[in-house]
């Protein structure tokens, strides 16, 4: 009875069954590349075993009943091989990578509205064309364009048309141990390539090329930009304001979204199924009073999903928003037709679809915190409610609210470790205070929207929509700055991360059925994890690395002994919290390892520093040296443009590797780097190959 019960709700969800195998259709596809020629043979060999299966007779069906499972599972699994082939613009035959672009002109057009960055002009653009030996050929794919300020006309905005000579410059990760693979997340969005103009670089065309729905959204998303600003005068407040309702984060402080980060409640300004949920709510709300009008039982989901949809389309349709459009999409056509399924599959289906929109979304992180939570919250809230029993109605809110919050985060738990290495030790009590708060005010800007032709009543509403978001800024930011605010180093490896899954699946299992194979399970696993800790914790106190970063305009080197590391380089890498967290830190998790004040066995004396019997030369500025014989260097740093010349270097040193690394110019690079190769001496640019790392045997 128990095996028909399982068997029985198996059938309940037959969206997770095709999503297993969909889902690994796609990875496969990705990581082992099968080329068009094999995707055949799998569609051939799926086909002919589910026309062998169907042509069987009606008894043998029954026994060889295994095949039809085995056929539609290849069925989806070639289907995710598909999704990722026909997605990847790279098996276009006008791909703008097949073209030779060194001496290409290059016609693109905005797909957005100029981004304003420090010292230049960002946006997406779209290629349409290249002229290749005097004919314009076709060419597809997407690239970033960078156009420095003072080139920057005041007609460019989405839809304007540039023309350009100028060769493509590939999109490359910075190559620091631990750092966001930035490559891969552009090339999902086939984004491959990137060209920084001036003036002289590129001509505007008199042509545009608009999407008039698309421009229609970005109309409405400025003039919404527009109204916040007005009416919320203080600067952090109205980028809160905008990225709460909107999603538009270009305005938004760093260290503001380190502060929600390290307290658990990004989701708020990072747009999620959250906001929607709460917008959704409020129409059912409002529109239950005319639950018994006859016409409602058809315009009210109609009225649901087009308000719903307008609202992620201005969201940018972010995966996390986009998810939840869909879930609620299929829940309200359910409901509509009186139908209502399970939960899961609910989800299931809504993962599936946008999957065969872009199969690239089971990459990003967002859409896998998204299912993970809700499916945390649908199977942990209640058992965690029942934790206690409170009969004070205003505790038992409270308690309700936590409950949900910490259901959320037993599935989510090992993602978090993977992808931030940290975890918010006060996230219950900022989810308590900011998510009720955050609705009040996603509902009070979207009031201000209404009123905002009424300038008196307008202003009245921005004050306190101002007042609530200075409250909330200022809560997370004292919640931030409490010790222990943020554990901080947790450096977890897939398997890792899949045996803490199996971990707390098996447990949670155990709990629910009192099976005692779970609990065996889940000793293993923990056994296992363990194991696999113990093994890098070893391997870290074995270590002794010194690590040459790559970072732009700046020099920065690491010098690691076991869990301990000291720092030389550029002071301002110290000073700056989001310069020091976004180049250095991934690093230092990656390798474990924690600043000391004095690192054993290192000794600096500028230029040269001595670290386990290693000598290095820090070549920063120019330097006479004047030596009766050759010194042996185990390497050279060229830093911060020096005046040099590699050949005089050699007069005076035997130098096993010379590192040119980020803080220098291109010219120069290039320059040195034909030094080198000319006179036979191995060389190493992070720019061009990343972080330089030399291990110490």
């Amino acid at each position: 009875m128990e095996n028909q019960s399982y068997i029985y709700k198996w059938k309940q969800i037959p969206f997770i069954r095709l999503i297993i195998p969909l889902m690994i259709g796609i990875v496969c596809q990705w990581y082992l590349v099968f080329s068009l020629r094999q995707l055949f043979i799998f569609t051939i060999a799926t086909s002919l075993i589910l026309v062998i299966y169907f042509l069987l007779s009606f008894s043998k069906k029954y026994i060889y009943r295994w095949l039809q499972g085995v056929g539609f599972n290849l069925l989806f699994f070639v289907l995710g091989i598909f999704l990722i082939y026909t997605n990847d613009i790279r098996n276009q035959p006008d791909w703008i990578g097949r073209y030779d672009n060194d001496s290409v002109a290059v016609l693109v057009t905005l797909q957005e509205p100029l981004v304003e960055k420090t010292k230049s002009y960002k946006a997406l653009a779209r290629i349409e064309s290249v002229k290749v030996h005097g004919e314009w050929k076709t060419a597809k794919g997407n690239m970033l364009i960078y156009l420095s300020k003072d080139s920057l006309e005041p007609n460019l905005k989405y839809g304007s048309q540039l023309l350009f000579i100028k060769p493509l410059q590939p999109i490359q990760n910075a190559g620091n141990p631990g750092s966001f693979d930035y490559q891969q997340y552009c090339a999902f969005q086939d984004i491959y390539h990137q060209a920084f103009l001036k003036s002289s670089d590129y001509a505007i065309l008199a042509s545009t090329h608009i999407n008039g729905f698309k421009k229609w959204l970005f109309d409405v998303r400025n003039s919404v930009i527009r109204t916040l600003r007005k009416y919320i005068t203080k600067e952090d407040e109205a980028a809160v304001a905008e990225a709460l309702l909107i999603g538009y984060r270009d305005d938004l402080d760093k260290e503001l979204v380190q502060a929600y980060s390290n307290t658990g409640v990004v989701h708020i300004i990072a747009i999620s199924g959250l906001h929607l949920g709460m917008i959704y709510g409020a129409l059912v709300f409002l529109l239950n009073p005319f639950r018994r009008t006859k016409w409602i039982r058809w315009c009210k989901p109609l009225i649901i999903l087009g308000v719903l949809w307008i609202f992620t389309l201005l969201a940018g349709g972010v995966p996390s928003i986009l998810r939840s459009a869909v879930m609620f999409t299929f829940i309200v056509i359910g409901e509509t037709l009186d139908r209502k399924s399970s939960i899961y599959n609910t989800l299931a289906s809504s993962a599936f679809v946008m999957l065969c929109i872009n199969p690239f979304f089971l990459w990003d992180i967002g859409f896998q915190l998204s299912y993970t939570a809700v499916v945390s919250i649908v199977l942990f809230s209640h058992p965690v409610y029942n934790w206690f029993f409170i009969q004070n109605k205003s505790l038992n809110f409270l308690w309700k609210l936590s409950s949900v919050t910490i259901s959320a985060q037993i599935l989510t738990l090992p993602i978090i470790f993977y992808s931030f290495h940290q975890f918010p030790n006060y996230f219950l009590i900022t989810n308590c205070v900011i998510v009720p708060l955050s609705s009040i005010i996603l509902f009070a800007e979207l009031l201000l929207l209404i009123v905002s032709f009424i300038p008196v009543v307008a202003k009245f509403v921005g004050l306190i929509t101002t007042w609530f978001l200075s409250f909330m800024n200022g809560f997370i930011e004292s919640i931030n700055r409490l010790p222990y605010a943020v554990y901080e180093g947790i450096q977890n490896s897939l398997s890792e991360t899949i045996l803490l899954y199996i971990f707390i699946v098996a447990v949670c299992y155990f709990f629910m059925t009192r099976n005692k194979a779970a609990i065996f399970t889940a000793g293993i696993s923990l056994l296992l994890f363990a194991t696999e800790e113990a093994y890098h914790t070893i391997q870290t106190r074995k270590q002794e690395k010194v690590v040459i970063y790559n970072i732009p305009k700046y020099n920065a080197i690491d010098f690691i002994a076991a869990e301990d590391f000291a720092f030389v380089g550029d002071t301002i890498l110290l000073e700056d919290a989001y310069l020091r967290n976004f180049h250095l830190k991934p690093s230092r998790t990656f390798f474990k390892v924690e600043e000391t004040r004095g690192l054993k066995d290192l000794y600096v004396s500028l230029p040269f520093i001595y670290f386990k019997g290693k000598k290095i030369l820090l070549y920063d500025k120019p330097y006479k040296f004047n030596y009766p014989a050759k010194m042996g260097l185990d390497m050279v740093v060229i830093a911060h443009n020096p005046t040099l010349k590699i050949a005089d270097l050699t007069h005076t040193f035997d130098c096993k590797q010379y590192v040119i690394d980020g803080s220098n110019s291109m010219w120069k690079t290039k320059q040195w780097k034909k030094d080198c190769d000319s006179l036979h001496l191995p060389c190493h640019s992070t720019t061009d190959k990343g972080a330089f790392i030399m291990s110490i045997e």
